[in-house]
Order: C-alpha cells, then structure tokens, then sequence
C-alpha cells in the first residue's frame, strides 16, 4: 500500500460551528454555503411574517445572504450569534421595502400564534378557539416592533441579546419591552373579556334605578 497515494479526507463542515465556518467563509464559498443552508429558511419565514407575500420573502431573502456573502471580509463578531447579524440585515431589507412601498407590513397571526408564543398571564392563555382570536386580536393591535419582538423570541427562539442586535436596542431595552409587551397582551385581552362579560341581574337594576 503506498501512503503517499492517499487521496486527504474531506472535511465535513456541517459539524462546524457558526464561529468556525464564518472564519472560512470569509474565503470558502463552501463554508458560506453550509451557514446559509442553515439559516435561510430561518430568514425566509421572518421576512414572510414582515411582507405576508411569498414571492418578496423569496426575493427578499435572496437579497440578504447575497449581502451577507458580499460582507463577509467586514463582517465582525460582536458577541452575539452569527445568525442575529443576518436577522439585521433582515430587518433593514424588510424595512427599505416598506418604506419604498408605502406597505403596512401583514403578519399572518395564526400561523404566528401557532408558532408556539404562550406568555404568563392569569386567565389569558389561548388553549380554546375564543381565546385563541382573543390573542391573535390583541397581537395585531400592538406596534410593529412589539409584534417583531415577539416573533423574533418566540418563533425564531432567539436570545434578548440577539434581538437586541436585530432591533438596534440593549439587551435591557429588549427585556423591558418584552415586559410591556406581555402587560399591554394581557390588559388588552381582559379589556375584549369584560366587554364580552354580560351584565348581571343585580347590575342591571341597579342601572335602571338610579
């Protein structure tokens, strides 16, 4: 057997870290494929809840790791996931698109919901049908950026950190806008259950009395 006949063994990069493969990447285009087999569908489906069209989020995420790719030699780690660096890129595309459209951005809440967002909040938790569009009612009425915060920590799973990235605030900033967030859901909701809440004998002739 000759040794030096030997044919190196490939090497398998999908057992690499994000860390190590951002290092190749910089000039392997294998590594950069690897990262965005990885995340694109990641990308895809937060672009699809931003534009709630198909095609754009195709487009859209096409444009993000092209960018991506194109920056990978300036690309710096600033201690957060690789993955909250192309969410940012992400966000602004998603953003110049709005903006260049004149769109009001279109989140399909139930698949959204359905995503698994639960949050602690007494008599409030979509476990039925009524409850279930109470949520979804509630989510819609909340600003944009509360609805990104919660997509972004709920269907995407990341960090407050990485969302903090993603959404230009701190890490505090983003846990005192989660706390709001869940404030605000819940108040919203018991508001839509007393409205709904029908008045008791007592009340009503208390009503007529006075």
């Amino acid at each position: 057997m000759n040794i030096f006949n030997r044919k190196p063994k490939h090497r398998d990069l999908t057992t690499l870290t994000d860390t190590e493969l951002v290092a190749l990447a910089k000039d392997s285009q294998e590594a950069f494929g690897i990262l965005y087999e990885r995340y694109v569908e990641k990308i895809y489906k937060y672009i699809y809840y931003r534009t709630g069209n198909h095609q754009d989020a195709e487009d859209l995420a096409s444009a993000v790791f092209h960018r991506a790719m194109a920056h990978m030699e300036t690309y710096i780690d600033r201690g957060v996931p690789f993955q909250a660096w192309l969410y940012r890129i992400a966000h602004n595309l998603v953003a110049n698109w709005h903006r260049d459209r004149g769109r009001r951005k279109i989140i399909p809440l139930d698949e959204f919901v359905s995503g698994g967002l639960q949050f602690d909040a007494p008599d409030s938790a979509a476990e039925d049908k009524e409850e279930r569009q109470q949520l979804l009612d509630a989510i819609s009425r909340l600003p944009d950026e509360r609805q990104q915060l919660l997509y972004l920590k709920f269907v995407s799973n990341l960090s407050n950190a990485e969302v903090g990235e993603i959404l230009d605030r701190t890490e505090g900033a983003i846990k005192s806008l989660y706390h709001r967030t869940l404030i605000a859901l819940r108040d919203d909701i018991q508001m839509q259950q007393a409205a709904k809440r029908p008045i008791s004998t007592k009340e009503g002739k208390h009503k007529h009395g006075s």
